[in-house]
């Protein structure tokens, strides 16, 4: 096939959706040539989720279905076919997935487990401690795998799993991650991790990229043979399966490895040399950056996980992201624009009124229960609580990633929520940094078909470097910027300060009952 006029295909399959982008390339220069997305719930309503996860008592437990999200894939490809690109030219697919999430399958490729935890699981404390105390501390832990144990991680997930299912666990043949399960059922096969997703399950070593076999023994018994092999980030793992071939009339691309969603959206928000911070605003809200080396966060809220470009990334997630804003939202019954209005009403500071906006349990800071806090707002105020929503989000965001060690002048701004010019004004002011837009909103999928072309690239006779990969798709757009006002950064730096000593004093009082 000639090098020219070639499609590239990226997945992201999220907490609440799939969405696919068809890349063009051509003489060098990319663009976009389709895309799509699929919201479970609408689509698939059949599999009873609500924000793409399913109905539980238990308030910690967030777990969701894997046949939809095979179904969905199923459906995507069939919506490629007939998008109205010529699918001939279609060299390679690559994809990611929401972190964390882990399937189980039996030795037929059958599901052991009928549902998969999500990142937004937090039912697994007691299996941290158990690990952590094993392997000598969080310290310990964090610096060898990049985290200490959260609960949302693999391999806590898996020890629950095997300590309260034990039959079921012994009917597990392989573990799989949502991005090399999805990327299994491509290729037809058994399909492999890389170091981006793998480093994001308390069970990878950072320096070996590869198992870390105190971890792996200490979560469960026989993991070790249940784990996919970790592969390089531009790994091609295999050709589409023939099946999806004769189904749907698509030729035999290449394959790449998948990676989990925030390693994508590094590549996707342009993130592949310099030290700018990339912030997704989406159902969960997270800041990365960059880094050649790790550098672990001593204060336990940060990760260190594997990067596309066989760097590092750091990062810092926050659950209460935009189902968060939502609840607001609708609390008051406001549209988005409605939203942005009561920002315009009110000034930055909010006069001092704050909110811990922990609408679910909170994984940065580390807040086991829900509980939103008010401190000098009213209920019935509408735009002093959306103020007060959006600016503890960003205040939290600005303390828990200093330990990044970057000095931020400029924040690359992705996710669903970034289209909100007034949100992002709320967040140069606090950051007291230029603030950006992209041509593509889905930093995540945008990341996925730029890996597809890179992996593609990278096994042939003309490879492409990173930088030329993501200068036309995922470079900033200039008139975009967002400036900080100066008053208001001045305003945020006390209020910083207020907020972080709230959060230790609310979190103290709540684990000693007061």
């Amino acid at each position: 096939m000639s090098r020219e006029h070639r499609f590239y295909l990226g997945f992201d399959s999220s907490t609440q959706s799939l969405s696919a982008i068809l890349v063009r390339v051509d003489d060098g220069r990319a663009d976009v040539a389709w895309q799509h997305t699929l919201v479970f719930d609408e689509a698939f309503p059949e599999f009873g989720t609500t924000h793409g996860v399913l109905p539980s008592d238990d308030p910690r437990v967030k777990v969701s279905s894997p046949a939809m999200w095979v179904k969905a894939l199923e459906h995507m490809l069939g919506l490629v076919a007939t998008s109205g690109v010529d699918v001939s030219r279609l060299c390679a697919i690559s994809g990611c997935a929401q972190q964390h999430g882990s399937v189980y399958l039996k030795g037929d490729g059958t599901l052991a487990r009928a549902v998969a935890p999500t990142w937004m699981d937090s039912s697994t404390r007691d299996a941290c401690v158990e690990i952590t105390t094993v392997l000598g501390g969080d310290q310990a832990l964090a610096q060898r795998t990049g985290s200490r144990a959260f609960e949302r991680f693999t391999g806590p997930q898996i020890r629950k799993f095997y300590r309260t299912e034990p039959g079921a666990y012994a009917q597990t043949a392989r573990i799989h991650l949502v991005s090399s399960f999805l990327a299994s059922q491509l290729i037809g096969a058994d399909a492999p991790l890389d170091p981006g997703d793998a480093s994001g399950m308390n069970l990878m070593d950072l320096a070996t990229q590869d198992w870390w076999p105190d971890a792996v023994e200490a979560t469960a018994p026989g993991l070790a043979s249940r784990l996919p092999r970790i592969v390089p980030s531009a790994t091609v793992i295999g050709v589409l399966a023939p099946a999806w071939q004769s189904r749907f009339g698509l030729p035999p691309a290449r394959v790449v490895a998948w990676t989990g969603d925030n390693s994508s959206s590094l590549v996707g928000a342009g993130l592949v040399e310099d030290n700018r911070m990339v912030v997704s605003l989406g159902t969960s809200d997270t800041i990365c950056g960059l880094m050649k080396h790790p550098r672990v966060d001593r204060g336990g809220t940060g990760h260190v996980f594997g990067a596309p470009t066989g760097d590092f990334m750091g990062i810092t997630v926050f659950k209460n992201g935009s189902l968060a804003r939502e609840r607001v939202r609708d609390a008051y019954a406001l549209n988005w624009a409605g939203f942005s209005e009561a920002l315009r009403l009110t000034p930055p500071g909010n006069r001092g009124r704050l909110m811990l906006p922990w609408f679910d349990p909170e994984i940065t800071p580390d807040v086991p229960v829900a509980g939103v806090r008010r401190i000098g707002l009213e209920p019935d105020d509408p735009p002093g609580n959306v103020r007060a929503v959006v600016e503890a989000q960003f205040m939290a965001m600005a303390n828990h990633s200093r330990w990044m060690g970057t000095q931020v002048k400029v924040l690359h701004a992705t996710g669903g929520a970034a289209a909100n010019r007034e949100m992002l004004q709320v967040l140069a002011d606090v950051f007291g940094a230029r603030v950006y837009q992209f041509p593509v909103g889905n930093a995540a999928c945008l990341g996925a078909a730029l890996r597809a072309w890179h992996g593609d690239a990278a096994g042939s006779e003309h490879p492409v470097p990173w930088p030329d990969i993501v200068r036309d798709l995922a470079a900033p757009v200039a008139s975009s910027r967002v400036t900080p006002d100066r008053a208001a950064t001045s305003t945020y730096a006390d209020l910083r300060r207020q907020y972080s000593a709230l959060e230790r004093t609310t979190m103290l009082q709540t684990a000693t009952g007061g």
